[in-house]
């Protein structure tokens, strides 16, 4: 019989604040030693606005899982523009973890999110116009697919159009059909985005 290893529940290393529940002090305690000192913070930081780049720069630099996801728990609570900002620069990162974490933050985000989505879908790095659209798949807002048939009538990467007309077709209607038939002909030789948008298509008869 194979044996079974039980995993032992993570236990906080017990800490003391080295500077004062402030924003100056709480500021300080994120380059504490002790990771349990930088997520309790992180979580206090939340209620401070002007926490963003401190918050932001720590990311750049926290090794520590749990605090990493207390940081962006707290910027997405913050939810202003600098906030979105700062996320928005970690699709960048080559941290696929980090990155990751970005992306499922601006997901809850869609009213702070919406006024830098079109910088995001004209990025100069395709694999961010690519994160970009990803990002619309949970963004629930009014322009959602008015974006998407943008990216499809003049984004040059096939694979960024892939990963948009993926998406009409799950949420286009009658407004996506021009710009549908529109992508197969900028991309004659690419047989799947032929696929995609005849499928798109057909849902979008079907209703």
């Amino acid at each position: 019989m194979a044996l079974i290893k039980i995993q032992k529940p993570q236990v906080e290393q017990p800490f003391e604040r080295a500077h004062p529940r402030d924003f100056p002090g709480l500021v300080a305690e994120l380059s504490n030693e002790n990771p349990t000192a930088r997520r309790w913070a992180a979580r206090d930081l939340a209620e401070y606005p002007e926490a963003t780049a401190a918050l932001v720069e720590r990311l750049k630099q926290e090794p520590d899982t749990s605090v990493r996801e207390v940081i962006f728990t707290s910027l997405t609570r913050i939810g202003h523009f600098a906030a979105v900002l700062g996320l928005v620069e970690f699709l960048h990162s080559e941290d696929a973890a980090l990155r990751n974490e970005a992306i499922d933050a601006l997901k809850q985000m869609p009213d702070e999110v919406a006024p830098v989505m079109h910088g995001m879908l004209r990025d100069a790095n395709s694999d961010v116009r690519i994160f970009a659209v990803n990002i619309l798949e949970s963004l629930r807002h009014p322009l959602v697919e008015t974006w998407l048939i943008e990216v499809i009538e003049s984004d040059p990467h096939v694979n960024v159009c892939a990963t948009a007309v993926d998406l009409l077709g799950e949420v286009g209607s009658a407004a996506s059909r021009e710009a549908l038939l529109g992508l197969k002909d900028r991309f004659p030789d690419e047989p799947y985005v032929h696929f995609a948008a005849d499928l798109a298509l057909r849902r979008i008869d079907e209703g």
